[in-house]
């Protein structure tokens, strides 16, 4: 295969950046996308050229680092992270346009680069448990019915990609922050901050400059982990909840 690349290209947070074109030859199917950049900045290095800078880790769809917006959607046409995305997904010829991720909350370090340590400042903000929960029991005598401890789980599986922030056309981070709150709220062990948990965590969430949730659902059909809307009507009762507790005290 052979691709047209558009890449947007900044040196700095304080640089304007633009887009660099470029071509990359002898594409495999079987590439990731990832691999394809890995190619490319190879080429860069030969000719003595900067490569383009990006995030990466594990490349197994678990850490959540390949953060690229590309062809107008983030992680590109699949709902899956970068890494897990094949050159399959494209044609032969096809011009790729990729991009960091684009919100105040998330400044631009280097090309695609962006800083994601709003979710870091989030999740200390309340998403944690104090309470001594011990040894690990077992199985069968967790007093937790299933069904919630399934949607504990299912609300755990957020990798803190920031694809929902990139997706939504307000950069909202209701559906992390949901995620991070729903899945100590209905576990026994956070109870003890719950109320506390989420008043902290959504106003660290707005003092970071993240947007308004309008309940379009782009966050949820972006997420490679199938995070659910229904964690932030979860999340709007807890606070709710926690705010009138607080004005009746």
């Amino acid at each position: 295969m052979k691709l047209t690349l558009k890449i947007w290209r900044q040196k700095n947070a304080a640089d304007k950046g633009g887009f660099a074109t470029y071509t990359a030859d002898q594409v495999s199917k079987d590439m990731s996308f990832l691999e394809m950049l890995d190619v490319l900045n190879d080429q860069l290095t030969e000719k003595g050229e900067d490569p383009v800078h990006f995030d990466h880790d594990c490349r197994e769809g678990i850490c959540g680092m390949c953060s690229l917006y590309i062809n107008g959607k983030p992680h590109g046409p699949q709902q899956t992270t970068t890494c897990q995305l094949h050159m399959r997904s494209f044609s032969d010829g096809e011009t790729i346009t990729i991009e960091p991720w684009r919100a105040k909350a998330f400044p631009v370090v280097k090309d695609l680069v962006v800083n994601r340590s709003a979710f870091d400042r989030i999740i200390q903000a309340g998403g944690y448990v104090s309470v001594n929960t011990g040894g690990v029991p077992d199985a069968n005598e967790i007093p937790i019915p299933k069904t919630i401890a399934d949607l504990a789980m299912d609300a755990a599986q957020c990798i803190g990609c920031g694809a929902c922030v990139a997706a939504c056309k307000n950069a909202s981070a209701m559906l992390f922050t949901s995620a991070k709150v729903s899945q100590l709220a209905l576990l026994p062990q956070g109870q003890v901050e719950r109320k506390a948990r989420a008043e902290k965590m959504v106003a660290q969430m707005d003092a970071e400059g993240f947007g308004a949730c309008t309940n379009t659902g782009a966050c949820e059909a972006e997420c490679p982990k199938g995070i659910s809307i229904t964690n932030i009507a979860r999340m709007n009762r807890e606070y709710f909840s926690a705010v009138v507790s607080s004005e009746n005290i």
